[in-house]
């Protein structure tokens, strides 16, 4: 991280948030996480989105209380306060609950200024709310999700790698934002030899896990069932696996995603390759519950996020649980504490009361 003369205690890591879509949970999970005034004593916040957003959520919410601090740019952020960067003007009547262009718009200011300042050194980690890709601006938003655009800041050569992580359960994907009838024929021997190398290497280097130990599931129901069910892995996912054992390398499978996940054989494993989006985030988010985390890993610099979307539908109501926003800065936290021993070993009591109303963290 370059350096950055400013007011902050230069021990704390300077970590971004940004609001997401302003309709959905966004800013209310953000509210939640930076309410507890414990969290000042372990980072330096700075959020990317709008001061007026913020007001009309703290009267929604009666939590007048709630204080940000005005921040021109992050190189002014203030130690023990919650630092607002103001990437719009705009004044802006909520829609809370909807899908809305405008919201979208705002969306992608924010991420794009919390993506420069990352990418610039600037910060630490950027944790990102939800967005609505649907209404995000496809002129300046061409990407199908906020994994692919962090990527983006690397250049075309950057290969990153979405991992949701609850604590030891990891599961990574070898294909991410593409149609399910598109996977088998994106699935070739090169991709997925290249993508066990790069989770191996994020295990060993992100993770600090010297020899890892690494469950591929199959493709097809029953793993293909020996080429009844499908033959990708007859031809491509067991010769892989194959070539990475006779090297020494703990590659093991292909597992049927079913009985795998039933018995709860991820735990015997660092982590689990899942061939397509939906094989293994529906699993974790049942079995990691709001525990879990979104990881763009693989790039030079941490960006973590919830392992929810915008949840239109309870947005507002005061009753949106934190934890995962809460887990994701936690994360982010542990990887920058692995990379440089920058952050302490600070161990918060878990929750407390919040002071908004309807259901609690």
């Amino acid at each position: 991280m370059s350096e950055i003369k400013s007011t902050h205690n230069p021990v704390l890591p300077i970590i971004g948030f940004t609001m997401g879509d302003v309709n959905g949970i966004g800013p209310e999970i953000l509210m939640r996480l930076l309410e507890d005034n414990r969290i000042l004593r372990i980072c330096t916040p700075v959020v990317y989105g709008n001061h007026r957003i913020i007001n009309r959520y703290r009267k929604l919410f009666q939590v007048e209380e709630f204080q940000v601090a005005p921040c021109k740019g992050v190189e002014t952020a203030l130690a023990r306060k919650i630092n607002m960067i103001n990437c719009w003007e705009d004044d802006y009547e909520l829609k809370v609950g909807t899908s809305d262009a405008a919201a979208g718009h705002f969306a992608w200011l924010a991420l794009k200024k919390a993506g420069d300042d990352l990418a610039a050194g600037h910060l630490d980690a950027v944790v990102t709310a939800p967005i609505q890709k649907s209404n995000m601006p496809a002129t300046e938003f061409p990407f199908p999700g906020q994994t692919e655009f962090f990527a983006s800041l690397v250049g075309k050569d950057a290969r990153s790698m979405m991992m949701m992580v609850q604590e030891n359960f990891r599961v990574a994907l070898a294909t991410v934002h593409v149609p399910v009838e598109k996977v088998p024929g994106i699935l070739t021997s090169n991709l997925l030899r290249s993508r066990i190398e790069q989770l191996e290497k994020i295990l060993k280097e992100q993770f600090d896990i010297a020899m890892p130990k690494i469950a591929v599931l199959g493709l097809n129901p029953h793993a293909g069932e020996e080429g009844k069910m499908g033959m990708e892995e007859e031809k491509v996912i067991v010769p892989e696996i194959r070539k990475f054992r006779d090297k020494g390398h703990m590659v093991f499978g292909p597992f049927a995603a079913d009985g795998f996940f039933a018995t709860g054989q991820q735990h015997k494993y660092d982590a689990v390759l899942a061939m397509y989006h939906d094989q293994g985030l529906i699993p974790f988010k049942i079995l990691a519950g709001m525990d879990g985390v979104n990881f763009t890993a693989g790039l030079p610099f941490f960006r973590v996020s919830p392992d929810h979307g915008t949840a239109y539908d309870i947005a507002g109501k005061g009753i949106a649980s934190g934890d995962s926003m809460r887990a994701a800065l936690f994360f982010a936290l542990d990887l920058i504490r692995l990379k440089s021993e920058k952050v302490p070993a600070v161990v918060l009591p878990a929750k407390r009361e919040s002071v908004f109303r309807g259901r609690g963290d």
